[in-house]
């Protein structure tokens, strides 16, 4: 897509005042992806030299906003790293090309905001945080989390710039199950919950992405029974934050939420011996089959 209302390719590293009509420029995949005719001055941060992905003093990972998806996908994973399985799974949940996944980036991904955005549901499943650095130098962290508030609906201030994320090196270290669907083989997420099992404590944290215009976490004490879980999402999650698109509608999306919600909680059970997610993209997981626990807000699901 040809951008012909800019005006002017400016390289970040030199600074500058931030005018109007401005706009970052990562990998760019979005952006020449649709015509924009607000943007006048594109920012280049090709050129910023941040290093990709970076070991943190706790065993975490610091994630360069401008990492590509092929970096993350290619980068090795110590053996310390439990929840490594995740990365690839989010990794082939997008609905990208090989051109695609050599060019997008993990910070414009989050900062697209889009509910089937798999590197916020990386991301915010793993407590990831965002620094976020405005013109004049000053930072903040974010958690991932918040940082999506709805479809396409950031907290990023006029300027801003999202520098990196990180990920704590105990959520790297938890067991994890995934879960996404869409509706066709190569479509759209329509679903993605991810499960944590914290090191430390064995609580159980389910992150709701996909189907809900932000991502929802869900945190329950060790052993959680299907009742609460049950009840956590049909509470947790309101009506109108479920998805309403050409992808899915939002009935569909908030089964296919209860239903992976129990298949998560099954999993991760400790009593359970722990076994990797066999679940990938377009696939609900290898327990699909099973009967699941039919409570309020499922049986009249399936039935319309």
């Amino acid at each position: 897509m040809d951008l012909n209302t800019v005006a002017e390719l400016c390289d970040a590293r030199r600074g500058g005042t931030w005018r109007p009509g401005d706009a970052w420029l990562g990998g760019g995949t979005y952006l020449f992806s649709e015509p924009q005719p607000h943007i006048r001055r594109l920012i280049d941060l090709g050129r910023m030299g941040w290093e990709p992905l970076t070991p943190t003093p706790d065993g975490g990972l610091e994630i360069a906003a401008t990492c590509t998806v092929a970096q993350l996908s290619r980068h090795p994973k110590p053996a310390a790293w439990t929840a490594a399985p995740l990365f690839e799974q989010c990794c082939r949940a997008f609905l990208a090309s090989w051109k695609i996944w050599n060019m997008a980036t993990v910070g414009g991904n989050l900062c697209n905001g889009l509910p089937a955005g798999p590197m916020i549901s990386l991301t915010a499943a793993l407590d990831g945080v965002c620094l976020l650095r405005a013109p004049s130098g000053e930072q903040r962290r974010v958690p991932v989390a918040e940082f999506v508030t709805g479809a396409g609906v950031k907290d990023l201030r006029q300027g801003e710039l999202l520098r990196s994320i990180t990920l704590p090196g105990r959520a790297l270290a938890a067991r994890t199950a995934f879960r996404q669907a869409s509706l066709y083989g190569l479509g759209r997420s329509g679903a993605l919950l991810i499960g944590t099992l914290d090191p430390v404590d064995g609580s159980l944290t389910i992150t709701v992405t996909a189907a809900t215009v932000r991502p929802i976490r869900l945190w329950f004490p060790p052993g959680p029974n299907a009742a609460a879980v049950e009840e956590a999402v049909r509470d947790g999650i309101r009506p109108e934050e479920y998805v309403d698109d050409i992808h899915g509608l939002p009935a569909w999306r908030r089964h296919l939420t209860f239903r992976f919600a129990e298949q998560i909680r099954r999993e991760l059970d400790p009593a359970r011996p722990a076994s990797p997610s066999t679940a990938g993209p377009g696939l609900a997981g290898p327990d699909l089959a099973e009967p699941d626990s039919t409570g309020p807000g499922l049986a009249e699901e399936a039935a319309a």
